[in-house]
């Protein structure tokens, strides 16, 4: 991916200090975690501050090192003011994503940048639609193929709640980064239409699960 912008070095680091303080410190790590109690206490912050901290070391890894490899096709094609955009954006609104869907569960909590970072990544999908994307890191698949396969997973997540994953906030976050990609870059409607459509569908699908309450 060329050399790692500023931006990203420092988003990084911001979250990995973050992330460890976390780590060593349970009342901070409450204090700022996604939680709908605290939310529904006016304790907005967590909006925010939740994408900042993680579970563990493994969980931050996974989610710095996917933004370390979208991130500058992100920057190079929207600028740098364009993809913080999209990674904040995308973070508040795969949050208020998860909140849509727990507000009736007070007990509800989820950290992590995985909204923000999932953001990032399908606007480097919509940008770049002929990328090779690494399943696993390893494994290649086009970008179309993994963008509605993996919304579509999300879906199946959110309806069979068998893991700790936050799929909302993740399908969210996606959804965010799709938005918000199209807003500041509108010529991905004419360069990349088919991408477009693809990935709105699992977008339709979960309107409608969610409109007859199938989710």
């Amino acid at each position: 991916m060329g050399n790692i912008a500023m931006v990203t070095i420092v988003i990084i680091a911001i979250t990995s200090i973050i992330s460890y303080k976390g780590f060593q410190d349970l009342s901070f790590f409450e204090k700022f975690k996604f939680n709908i109690r605290g939310i529904q206490n006016k304790e907005h912050i967590r909006y925010l501050s939740s994408g900042f901290l993680h579970v563990d070391i493994s969980h931050l890894f996974v989610n710095m090192l996917t933004l370390y490899f979208f991130a500058n096709v992100v920057i190079r094609d929207i600028s740098v003011l364009g993809f913080l955009v999209v990674y904040v954006g995308s973070l508040l609104i795969g949050n208020l994503f998860a909140y849509f869907f727990h507000k009736d569960e007070p007990q509800y909590s989820a950290v992590g940048a995985s909204g923000a970072v999932m953001g990032i990544l399908y606007s480097a999908i919509l940008l770049r639609p002929d990328m090779t994307l690494g399943l696993f890191f390893v494994i290649p698949i086009p970008a179309y193929i993994f963008g509605v396969g993996y919304l579509l997973y999300t879906i199946y997540g959110m309806k069979s709640r068998t893991d700790n994953i936050g799929h909302d906030a993740h399908f969210g976050g996606a959804m965010g980064g799709y938005l918000l990609t199209i807003l500041l870059q509108p010529r991905v409607l004419t360069e990349s239409l088919m991408m477009v459509f693809l990935l709105l569908i699992p977008i339709v699908v979960l309107f409608f699960l969610k409109k007859f309450d199938k989710i």
